[in-house]
């Protein structure tokens, strides 16, 4: 089971607050700080709605593009034994070690979509 939403491609958190007992989230992958929340699952993802609806809105008067920026590099950490037999197998393969990353994550979005 995820513990996300999406709705108009923008994903959403979902949690669960035991102490106030109520469902809560904030749309994940955006600059902006934007949070929901609801009693019941019906009502958190209406609330989910409408906050992206709102924030998408919100963008288009103020001429501002949705979302964050990736800049198409991150840091990856893994266990060192990994880490060699990934090497191992990029040098065998005749690429670099950032080309056989590359292509292992074209791979399993394309092997798991949705």
């Amino acid at each position: 089971m995820k513990n996300i939403m999406v709705h108009k491609g923008l994903i959403g958190s979902v949690c669960f607050s035991e102490e106030d007992m109520v469902f809560h989230g904030k749309i994940e992958g955006i600059i902006d700080l934007v949070s929901y929340e609801g009693s019941t699952v019906e009502e958190l993802v209406t609330n989910f709605h409408e906050a992206v609806d709102d924030y998408l809105e919100l963008c288009k008067e103020v001429g501002k593009e949705p979302g964050k920026s990736y800049k198409g590099s991150f840091n990856v950490r893994i266990n060192p034994d990994l880490h060699k037999k990934a090497a191992i197998k990029a040098k065998i393969m005749g690429i670099s070690l950032n080309q056989f990353v590359l292509i292992a994550i074209e791979k399993e979005l394309t092997n798991h979509r949705g």
